[in-house]
């Protein structure tokens, strides 16, 4: 065989890897980012917009926070921005579990985001605005807690 020959052979060789290559890892990643796109989070997902320098919110203490609700597409369902702030005793069923566990740790001034899957929330039932398993999002802010 000549070395043309034998270099063509090797050229063809490294673009049929090179090609299956990005088949199979392209179909590959697809698969991941379904199956990652169809999964709703199981958890209580928080994270820290501003940590606050007050007192630490624990289970049995009454506190007031003030609170966005918004349903995973942006969409607001409710909010006591520009009202009142809500209080409620932390840790014991007084709100929805994900506020329970999500609040728990916040110091006074601080921001979190809550994301809540419906298991924390309201789960299978309606509840007004709020339909059967839906994930929702609180942007909550600790203003006391006593």
């Amino acid at each position: 065989m000549n070395k043309q020959v034998k270099t063509g052979i090797a050229v063809v060789a490294g673009v049929a890897v090179v090609a299956l290559f990005f088949i199979f890892n392209g179909s590959l990643q697809m698969v991941q980012n379904n199956a990652l796109s169809n999964q709703e989070p199981q958890q209580l997902v928080m994270q820290d917009e501003t940590v606050g320098t007050g007192a630490e919110a624990q289970a049995g203490n009454t506190v007031e926070v003030q609170y966005t609700g918004k349903f995973e597409n942006g969409t607001v369902f409710d909010t006591s921005v520009g009202k009142a702030p809500i209080s409620f005793v932390l840790g014991v069923g007084q709100v929805i579990p994900g506020w329970d566990q999500g609040i728990v740790g916040m110091k006074v001034g601080g921001k979190r985001l809550l994301i809540i899957p419906p298991g924390l929330a309201y789960g299978s039932a309606d509840y007004g605005p709020i339909p059967a398993n839906s994930t929702l999002l609180f942007e909550v802010e600790l203003v006391s807690v006593k």
